[in-house]
């Protein structure tokens, strides 16, 4: 940090395991990649190359490495995996993510329906290659999990070795674990913390009203998912207490 302030919350410092940004790279050219890394690579704990982007991005070997020489893990959205799954192309992608050295991968099934028992084999297979994220939650803003349903599945990834599981809620931030409005399904979220430690939950929560629950929910070291690149700075000084939202947060009165 650039100078001292007491009663500031401990931030954990990187390689984190709680307290994690993600953030979502949609399509930043090389050139907006290496300037976003200069300016945020010390808030910065991994980047997803969202949806199915990976396929379309130019320079996709160079961007890769670029981040990984920031040592900022990347990994492809879970999008991308479903479409290799959708071909019967499941040991393509584990060659694919062996070619870029990608160690991060995210099994999901927002977009196919995947038998759980089968999701669950994927995640296996794949925590034996690296570390994954697993995602829980449906794209489709029609399709309502109940909170138990939310736990078993968690749990279920959690146990077949996932490292974290992600609460879907898309790069719009309205559906799953949120309305269709953007605002957070507080009981849902609640119930969910009753069984599986917050710790081991990535909420994605790409708008600023998302990212303030979780921080006055859970604290400075909430781990947070599909951040915008330009917001990675603004969400830092919102997670210790230097944004008007949560500038009493921290404070001993």
């Amino acid at each position: 940090m650039n100078f001292t302030l007491s009663q500031m919350p401990d931030r954990h410092a990187k390689p984190r395991i709680e307290g994690i940004t993600m953030v979502m790279d949609k399509g930043l050219t090389f050139e907006e990649a290496k300037q976003f890394i200069e300016n945020a690579e010390h808030h910065v704990d991994v980047v997803k190359l969202g949806f199915g982007t990976a396929y379309v991005t130019p320079r996709l070997r160079e961007k890769i490495d670029l981040y990984q020489s920031a040592g900022i893990p990347v990994y492809f959205g879970g999008t991308l995996m479903e479409a290799f799954l959708i071909r019967n192309q499941f040991n393509d992608y584990i060659s694919l993510c062996k070619e870029y050295n990608i160690k991060y991968m995210e099994v999901s099934d927002g977009s196919i329906t995947i038998p759980h028992t089968e999701k669950c084999g994927y995640i296996e297979k794949l925590s034996a290659l690296g570390t994954v994220f697993s995602e829980v939650g449906s794209k489709d803003a029609a399709h309502i999990i109940p909170p138990y349903k939310w736990i078993e599945l968690m749990r279920a990834e959690l146990n077949a070795g996932a490292s974290w599981v992600i609460a879907e809620a898309r790069e719009a931030g309205n559906v799953g674990i949120y309305r269709g409005s953007g605002e957070v399904r507080e009981g849902l979220v609640q119930e969910i913390l009753t069984q599986i430690p917050g710790e081991k939950i990535l909420w994605e929560a790409p708008h600023k009203a998302q990212q303030l629950y979780f921080i006055e929910l859970l604290g400075a070291n909430v781990n947070l998912g599909n951040i915008a690149p330009g917001e990675v700075i603004a969400l830092e000084a919102m997670r210790v207490g230097l944004r008007g939202d949560t500038f009493d947060l921290f404070l001993n009165k």
